[in-house]
């Protein structure tokens, strides 16, 4: 530690002990100056008389969600609470503030500071309590007030409330061991003060005994900001809570003070924790909304405040908009990463479907018609964000379809190869475990997810819990839960708790090629080189759009190793009786083709996978193993559609004569063939009757529709039969061929550079003379 942490801390921890002498003596930590005109002159997102006519258009332009809303504002006033993935949790007659309700454990009512929070044994999972205490559905509450003239639904705000106060005085309990969850209720009761404002039973006493516990949240979170503790998430929602505190409430006495302190933070969080690319820096994409979100509320709470924007700032958001526009392009974000489960808004949008609800409201601030394309719709959280004016400029906004060209995320490692014809995309995960100890990282590199339409057909399989005894968080954060190679039964990095690892990988990208019609990627991870007998697991990706992805995976390294792939098939799909590998729900289809004779352990068996925090849910799991003597690959062809299940084809490996240059398989179904050729080291290579030096080669031809493609990367000359097909002056990084019906069309990264000396056409003769070498001489060769 420097010394400004060790500081900080010691100071942290001397001011708590002090409180609890504080506490104990009966001090009064709210005091009692000025809390009735606290709100005087503050600024939200809404002013309280405008609370009627925003509740009446919600009804007019929401009607679902205003019944849902009503709904859900009857469960609470029974004690029946929907929190993260669990559904009609029962707190009896008299909510117990401290029990994890799911486990049957009770915080101990101890000075927060000697809470355990981690300890199942002691609290349980302390998110299940924390989730409640929020107090999120006092927002639901007070919408329903106005949604239907009840006031039963504002007195029960104000009797939970009141018992609240009661059961948590300060400094005692699990309630105020995390600063990031005063934050929260904080910003709950914010909320819930704006809407109930102009409430009669919200007399002018509730109003300043509401403010009075608002103080006191302020100065906690103040006090003990997550500086160094958790410099992510956890210091951004108290930054925020901070800054909204001092924005609404301006008559509090710190409050200038809490709110410059907030924005501040806000604004280095945003310059600090996101990377150029505009993703968030530890590495989750539930986490990556998580903070924009936060971003977003402040940004538009600063201008509806007249603070100083940065041009930095708004540039920032925009970068992490166009990141989430671009997993989202296919129709759902796919999770990577922890799932924490909450949200900042609508604690029930908390699925995966829900991540690109910032789109709806950001295009409004931004004028992007392509975040309203895909956001497809205004949500009730752009209604409160930006009032009636906001939503009808979501209305008359433009829209328009995003790019949809493959692209990068090179900071934060990820490479999206998108199909438009399908409206389907293939993630590659390529980046590291997050920032500092990787707490909110998976040990995933080189993992892949596949969406197809806003279906999720290769899934990672979420986080369910953050502690318990099943052993769930380690599985789930693992290896073997992700789609990637497990070597000797080892994850990529070793777990030194729920939140942090030792030995972190380091994921290379070694080509990324985005052609006309195809993508290919290599990258390769050292999460293995701390094995007594080191392993690299490298793997290629090359995508033919509208048609297939092939998957290579190779274990470079010296002696016998357990090898392990294992490929998490979307919940929806289930194993096509007819074919072992060949998945369908009626809608799409995904088959999983390997090499015919591979000689691997096939097996496929259902295991649970989480889709939202404590939710468990099982899917399909396909795996391929064996003990094999290193260097060892393995190939498996993704194809997805809308019925596959009939006929996906067959893969053979080309090659069978042992050889360790050149990896090569042909896939044919029909009248398609398709050819593919990796090569494992620099310099000419021989498979076949092709050669070349180049990394990779592929070629393919449709008898029926007579169209002839040949692709290479990373070369300079293919030949064909000993005859050159085609020449580079140069190394270049790809060059794409196409020919049919007479016509040819030549793309390349470096077109002046590239010849075409033979064509197509005449490469492929009859059966399967490009393959062994054994067809009929009358070819053109």
């Amino acid at each position: 530690m420097e010394s400004r942490e060790v500081f900080d801390r010691l100071r942290q921890s001397l001011t708590a002990r002090v409180d609890l002498l504080r506490y104990r003596l009966g001090y009064d930590f709210a005091g009692d100056a000025g809390y009735e005109h606290a709100a005087v002159g503050g600024r939200f997102f809404f002013l309280p008389a405008e609370v009627p006519s925003l509740s009446a258009l919600l009804k007019q332009r929401f009607p679902s969600q205003s019944n849902d809303i009503v709904i859900q504002a009857e469960k609470i006033c029974r004690h029946q609470f929907d929190l993260l993935g669990y559904e009609n949790l029962d707190f009896g007659r008299e909510i117990d503030w401290h029990c994890d309700v799911v486990h049957g454990k009770r915080a101990p009512r101890t000075p927060w500071f000697s809470v355990k929070y981690l300890d199942f044994e002691e609290v349980g999972d302390s998110k299940i309590t924390w989730e409640l205490n929020r107090h999120q559905h006092f927002v639901t509450l007070a919408k329903a007030h106005w949604l239907t003239g009840d006031d039963r639904y504002a007195s029960e705000i104000l009797a939970q409330w009141a018992h609240w106060q009661e059961e948590n005085p300060y400094p005692i309990g699990i309630n105020w061991a995390s600063s990031l969850e005063v934050a929260y209720r904080s910003l709950s009761w914010t909320w819930t003060f704006f809407l109930l404002r102009e409430c009669p039973l919200f007399t002018a006493d509730w109003r300043q005994q509401w403010v009075r516990a608002l103080s006191v949240n302020g100065r906690h979170i103040a006090n003990y900001l997550s500086t160094y503790f958790s410099p992510n998430t956890h210091i951004l929602g108290e930054a925020e809570a901070l800054f909204f505190l001092g924005t609404a409430f301006p008559g509090l006495e710190t409050a200038k003070k809490w709110r410059e302190l907030g924005w501040r933070i806000l604004v280095d969080g945003a310059r600090t924790q996101v990377r150029e690319d505009g993703f968030y820096f530890e590495q989750s994409t539930y986490y990556h909304v998580y903070a924009l979100d936060l971003f977003l509320h402040a940004r538009i709470l600063a201008g509806l405040s007249g603070v100083g924007i940065p041009p930095e700032f708004d540039q920032t958001l925009e970068r992490m908009l166009n990141a989430l526009l671009l997993f989202g392009r296919a129709g759902v974000v796919p999770a990577i990463g922890d799932d924490d489960g909450g949200r900042l808004f609508d604690a029930r949008r908390n699925a995966r479907k829900h991540l690109l609800d910032p789109l709806a409201t950001a295009a409004v601030l931004y004028r992007r018609g392509d975040f309203k394309f895909v956001a497809g719709a205004p949500l009730e959280e752009t209604l409160w964000l930006l009032g009636s004016e906001g939503l009808a400029e979501f209305e008359t906004l433009p829209s328009f379809e995003p790019s949809a060209d493959s692209a990068a995320l090179a900071s934060s490692g990820y490479y999206l190869m998108a199909d438009a014809d399908s409206v389907q995309q293939l993630v590659i995960d390529s980046g590291p475990l997050g920032s500092g100890n990787g707490g909110h990282g998976h040990a995933d590199a080189l993992s892949v997810c596949l969406i197809r339409n806003g279906r999720n057909l290769l899934i990672d399989s979420g986080t369910f819990e953050y502690v318990g005894h099943g052993g769930e968080r380690a599985r789930l954060r693992g290896t073997g839960a992700h789609n990637t190679m497990l070597v000797d039964g080892q994850d990529q990095a070793e777990p030194t708790g729920p939140f942090s690892w030792k030995n972190s990988f380091r994921a290379k990208v070694e080509r990324w090629i985005v052609g006309r019609d195809f993508d290919f990627f290599e990258g390769s991870h050292d999460g293995y080189h701390r094995l007594p007998s080191p392993v690299t697991h490298r793997r290629w990706v090359f995508h033919r759009k509208r048609i297939l992805s092939f998957v290579l995976d190779r274990a470079e390294g010296s002696g016998r190793h357990q090898l392990d792939l294992a490929w998490h098939i979307g919940a929806t799909l289930s194993p096509v009786a007819s074919k072992e590998q060949v998945f369908a729900d009626g809608r799409d289809s995904l088959a999983l083709l390997t090499a015919e004779e591979h000689g691997w352990g096939e097996s496929v068996r259902r295991d649970y996978w989480s889709p939202v925090y404590g939710q468990p849910e099982c899917a399909s799991v396909v795996n391929f193993a064996a003990q094999v003597e290193l260097p060892a690959d393995f190939a498996t062809l993704l194809i997805a559609g809308d019925h596959i299940e009939t006929d996906p084809g067959r893969l053979v490996r080309w090659n069978t004569d042992g050889s360790r240059t050149t990896s090569a398989f042909r896939y044919t179904k029909g009248a398609q063939e398709h050819c593919f050729v990796f090569c494992h080291r620099p310099g000419p290579w021989i498979c076949g009757l092709w050669a070349s030096d180049a990394d990779f080669l592929y070629c393919s031809f449709d008898r029926e529709r007579e169209q002839y493609n040949l692709i290479l990367c990373n070369g300079t000359y293919a030949d064909a039969g000993g005859r050159r097909v085609i020449s580079c002056e140069r190394r270049i990084d790809f060059a794409e061929v196409s020919s049919a019906a007479g016509k040819v069309d030549l793309f390349s990264s470096h077109p002046e550079n590239v010849l075409l000396q033979l064509p197509l056409e005449s490469v492929w003769g009859v059966g399967d003379a490009m393959v062994q070498g054994t067809g009929p001489k009358g070819i053109g060769l």
